[in-house]
C-alpha cells in the first residue's frame, strides 16, 4: 500500500434527489423521494430531508410513503442524471487518466497517477478545488475521500458526508478501522456480517485479533485471507481506469403483467429500437442479440441469437428480437422484457443481409423474411409522470406535480427561477408538451444553449461545454421486479 494519501474517491451527495432538488426550486430544502412509482416500484434515492424519516434507497416505495406522506415522489429523469454525471466524471479525468467509475454518482481516482497529489498536502488541495469545481459545474455537493488505498478512501468519503472532505493520515489506519462495524469493509455483506457475528466477531479489532486461520477457517480461504488484509488495513487494489462496455441493453419493469401476445412484441419492438439508439449513440454495433423475458411466476428466461457479422439497424434487432420471442412461452404474463447486444464493436457489417441471417441458422433461408414494421397503437390519452419537464405555450417550463382523473397539475418554474406556480390543465391540452431538462447552472457569460443543443451536445461531447453547463440524454425507470 502506498504512503501518502493520494487514492481519491468521491461520492455525489445524494445525487438524483440532489438534481431535482437544484431543478425545481419548490422542493429545495424539502424531502424528495426519487424512483418507481408503481407498486412495484423502489426507492432509487432520497432526500437527506427524507432520510429523517427512515427512508433509503432499495426501500419499497409503498413503505416510503408510509413513513414520508409528505414527501415529493418522483419519477427518476436519468437522461440528466447521466448527462450530469458525464460532466463530473470529465473533472475527474482532469486529475488523472485513472478514473474509476462504480457509478453514475461515484468514482475513485488516483492523483499520484496523474501527477496532481504526490503528498498529503497536494491531495487535501486536489480535493478542495475538485468540490468547488463540482458546485461550479452541476450547483451540486459532492464528498470527498483521500486515503492510501480505495477500500479507506471510500470509508473517509462516508464519513464526510454530505458536503465534506476527509483525508486519512497515513498511520492512523488501524485505530481508525477499529471500532467500526465489519460490515464496513468491502464484501462483508448481511450473511457474511450475521455468520461472524454468530462467531462472536463484530468490529473490524475483533476480526484482526480473531486472526488470518480462524477467518479462513470460518469464511473459506479467498474471503478468509482477504477480509484479514483488510481488518489490518492492507488494501492493494489499483484504481482501474473505465472498461469498455461488453453489452448495451435496455429493459422495462410493468406494474401489470402483460398477456396480450401481440402488446408483447409491440413492447420488444420498442425496446430494440431503444437498444438500437443507445447502441449507435455510443458508436458501436454488435452480432449477438438477446431477448430477457420475466414471467408472472419470477422465472427469468434469456435468448440469444448471434448474427453473421456487427450491426446497428434496427430493423435487423426488431426481426432478431420478435425470433427469440417466438422460442419463449408467455402464458400467464411477463412482467419484464429486455433488449441487448453484446459482442461488441466500433464498425458495422455492410453485408445487410449477412447481419439478418444468424449464424446458427444460416443455412435456413426459409426463416429469414421480410421486414415486418407494427406501428404502436397511439394511446388514448396522454400520460404525465410525477417530475417530468413540460413546456406550456403561455406559461413556459414546468414540471409535472401529479395526474389523474383526465388532469394534469403543473408547477411553472425553473432552476434559475424563484419557486413557481402551480396551474391544472386537461391531460390532452394541446398547449401542453413534454420538453427537455434545463441546464442546472448558467454561465452568463456565454449564450445558453436551447434544451434540444443542449442535450445533443452533452451526448456528443461533454467536455465541450462550458463548465458551468449541465444536461440530458435517455434513461429508464427504476421498478423493482
Amino acid at each position: 500500500m502506498r504512503n501518502a494519501p493520494t487514492i481519491l474517491h468521491l461520492d455525489m451527495d445524494a445525487f438524483y434527489a440532489s438534481v431535482e432538488q437544484a431543478s425545481k426550486p419548490s422542493l429545495r430544502g424539502k424531502a424528495v423521494v426519487v424512483g418507481g412509482l408503481g407498486p412495484r416500484g423502489v426507492v432509487a434515492t432520497a432526500s437527506y430531508e427524507a432520510r429523517v424519516f427512515g427512508v433509503h434507497s432499495a426501500m419499497p416505495m409503498a413503505q416510503a410513503r408510509r413513513l414520508a406522506p409528505n414527501a415529493a415522489y418522483l419519477v427518476p429523469r436519468f437522461a440528466l442524471y447521466r448527462a450530469i454525471s458525464e460532466q463530473v466524471m470529465a473533472l475527474l479525468r482532469e486529475l488523472s487518466p485513472l478514473v474509476e467509475p462504480l457509478s453514475l454518482d461515484e468514482a475513485f481516482v488516483d492523483l499520484e497517477a496523474g501527477g496532481t497529489a504526490w503528498d498529503r498536502e497536494s491531495a487535501r488541495l486536489t480535493g478542495i478545488k475538485l468540490r468547488a469545481d463540482i458546485r461550479e459545474v452541476t450547483g451540486l455537493t459532492g464528498s470527498v475521500g483521500l486515503a492510501a488505498s480505495k477500500m479507506l478512501a471510500k470509508i473517509a468519503s462516508e464519513q464526510a458526508k454530505p458536503d465534506g472532505l476527509v483525508l486519512i493520515e497515513p498511520g492512523s489506519e488501524r485505530a481508525l478501522l477499529g471500532p467500526m462495524p465489519v460490515r464496513t469493509l468491502p464484501g462483508v455483506g448481511p450473511a457474511t456480517g450475521d455468520h461472524l457475528r454468530r462467531a462472536g466477531i463484530t468490529t473490524v479489532e475483533e476480526l484482526a485479533e480473531a486472526g488470518e486461520d480462524e477467518l479462513v477457517r470460518l469464511l473459506g480461504k479467498a474471503h478468509g485471507h482477504a477480509l484479514y488484509a483488510m481488518a489490518l488495513a492492507h488494501d492493494d487494489r489499483p484504481v482501474v481506469a473505465e472498461r469498455e462496455a461488453k453489452s448495451v441493453s435496455v429493459e422495462d419493469t410493468y406494474d401489470v403483467d402483460i398477456h396480450d401476445r401481440l402488446r408483447i412484441g409491440l413492447e420488444v419492438q420498442r425496446l430494440a429500437d431503444r437498444c438500437v439508439g443507445r447502441l449507435r449513440g455510443a458508436g458501436l454495433s454488435g452480432r449477438t442479440i438477446v431477448l430477457k423475458v420475466r414471467r408472472y411466476d419470477f422465472s427469468t428466461l434469456t435468448r440469444s441469437e448471434t448474427l453473421r457479422g456487427p450491426t446497428d439497424d434496427p430493423a435487423v434487432v426488431r426481426e432478431a428480437a420478435a425470433r427469440l420471442l417466438d422460442s419463449v412461452d408467455t402464458t400467464g404474463g411477463v412482467r419484464l422484457l429486455g433488449v441487448g447486444v453484446s459482442g461488441l464493436a466500433d464498425y458495422t457489417q455492410e453485408d445487410l443481409f449477412a447481419q439478418a441471417m444468424p449464424a446458427r441458422t444460416a443455412e435456413t433461408p426459409e426463416e429469414i423474411g421480410a421486414e415486418v414494421v407494427v406501428e404502436r397503437p397511439e394511446p388514448a390519452e396522454r400520460h404525465w409522470r410525477a417530475g417530468q419537464d413540460v413546456r406550456h405555450a403561455e406559461y413556459g417550463h414546468g414540471w409535472v406535480q401529479g395526474s389523474g382523473l383526465g388532469r394534469v397539475t403543473v408547477r411553472f418554474e425553473t432552476p434559475q427561477s424563484p419557486p413557481g406556480r402551480v396551474r391544472t390543465f386537461f391531460v390532452e391540452d394541446p398547449a401542453l408538451e413534454a420538453a427537455d431538462p434545463l441546464p442546472l447552472v448558467l454561465d452568463l457569460a456565454h449564450p445558453p444553449p436551447t434544451p434540444e443543443e443542449f442535450v445533443d451536445q452533452v451526448s456528443s461531447d461533454p467536455a465541450s461545454l462550458p463548465k458551468s453547463w449541465s444536461g440530458a440524454e435517455e434513461g429508464d425507470a427504476t421498478s423493482r421486479p
